[in-house]
């Protein structure tokens, strides 16, 4: 068996079985890099389209986004390396389309990211939302340049999913949604649409996103077979955070569309806290959506970056800097470019198709020794992921060819 490589760790402490803070960092960088504007946009989107019967896409995609999770980060704590070295040990260059597919996935969302961050800072203090942008990318910034970034980036990433839960479920209760509907068109929908669930699968577990807090355990000495209990419940924990934000959202704005209200679709998320709440609910809009947008730039740069690391000895060295320059480009193609509202469904979209094969990459390690060593990875567990694998390879293929070209329409 090859003896598994050490990994440059940005923090040098020991992985003690039960350091909770660890994984409930790495829980929340990941659930905060999923709550991205696009996050606010497709659930939003989404329920208008779709009302009580978008509780089944719900439920559906967290039972796809546990069984992607739980198989990745499990697989990337035996095997203590990043998904990119993994990929490339089960087939030489595999590793170079995914981190390249990933680091585009991520600048995608990244720039939304910013302009979510720059409408936020517009909504809170009446700044242009290319001033909003910039401030925000300075903050971002700065978390970067401190010595123990990754403490911070873990602390912060939890005060803003706090607050992002709060406020949102403040916005819950004033729009008043009928519950009941809800709960059953969970489970009996009068709709199924594959477009929202490749969309939210994509959105939550796609792309960057899972590896976000597989890679933070990585780089915190996270690793190795007895660290597994505890990767399990941090991986849940951090679909569980996600989800209940998704939800939260989905009944706010459900309550306003059974009022029979009017969604701008201009900007849906901001229209849902100002009907639900009237010019209070705007500015905690603000406050949600500058939270939701500023962890996911921070979350989408790390992770994004962490896929290269191994792959240049320079961007190993200097990989801080790597990651501040990621969120200055990104600010910078925002500010000349923007943001529409179908590109970050898009975007959701085509995470969602990179899935299956990140995804698939894992469960081919988990059966190969030299990446494992004597590890056994549950069949269950590996059923699991290949559900995941053929479904979203189905339902991604299906938006691809028939839904996704009608947004554009």
């Amino acid at each position: 068996m090859e003896p598994a490589r050490k990994l440059p760790l940005e923090e040098k402490q020991d992985a003690p079985k039960s350091n909770w803070s660890l994984l409930l960092g790495a829980a929340f960088l990941m659930a905060t890099s999923a709550i991205g504007p696009g996050f606010l946009t497709q659930t939003t989107v989404f329920t208008q389209q779709l009302a009580a019967s978008f509780g089944f896409v719900i439920l559906v995609s967290i039972i796809l986004d546990i069984g992607a999770q739980m198989n990745i980060w499990r697989i990337l704590v035996v095997s203590e390396r990043r998904a990119q070295d993994v990929a490339n040990m089960v087939l030489p260059g595999l590793g170079y389309v995914l981190a390249f597919l990933i680091v585009l996935g991520g600048l995608a969302f990244n720039i939304g990211n910013i302009a979510g961050a720059g409408l936020g800072a517009n909504v809170i203090f009446g700044v242009t939302p290319e001033m909003g942008a910039l401030f925000s990318a300075v903050i971002a910034v700065a978390v970067f340049v401190v010595r123990e970034a990754g403490k911070l980036m873990d602390r912060f990433a939890q005060i803003m999913g706090f607050l992002m839960i709060a406020l949102t479920l403040y916005v819950l209760f004033t729009a008043n949604p009928p519950v009941g509907e809800a709960v059953v068109k969970s489970f009996v929908p009068d709709t199924i649409d594959m477009l929202a669930i490749v969309t939210l699968v994509g959105g939550t577990v796609g792309g960057y996103i899972t590896f976000a807090g597989g890679h933070r355990l990585l780089d915190a000495g996270v690793k190795g077979v007895q660290a597994l209990p505890q990767v399990t419940r941090g991986s849940i924990s951090a679909i569980g955070i996600a989800s209940i934000m998704r939800i939260f959202l989905f009944l706010a704005a459900f309550g306003v569309v059974a009022q029979g209200l009017q969604i701008d679709p201009a900007n849906p998320p901001a229209s849902v806290f100002k009907l639900a709440a009237g010019d209070v609910g705007y500015k905690l809009f603000g406050i949600v959506m500058w939270s939701a947008a500023i962890t996911s730039v921070i979350g989408a740069a790390y992770t994004s970056v962490s896929f290269i690391r191994t792959l240049n000895r320079n961007i190993e060295k200097y990989h801080k800097w790597v990651i501040i320059g990621f969120i200055v480009f990104s600010t910078l193609v925002f500010i000349s470019i923007g943001r529409p509202v179908k590109v970050l469904i898009l975007a959701g979209a085509l995470n969602g198709l990179i899935l299956p094969l990140s995804l698939g990459v894992m469960l081919i390690a988990a059966y190969k020794k030299n990446i494992v060593g004597d590890y056994k990875h549950p069949a269950w567990m590996t059923a699991f992921g290949a559900l995941v694998v053929v479904s979203m390879g189905y339902m991604g293929a299906y938006t691809l060819f028939t839904q996704i070209p009608k947004l554009f329409q």
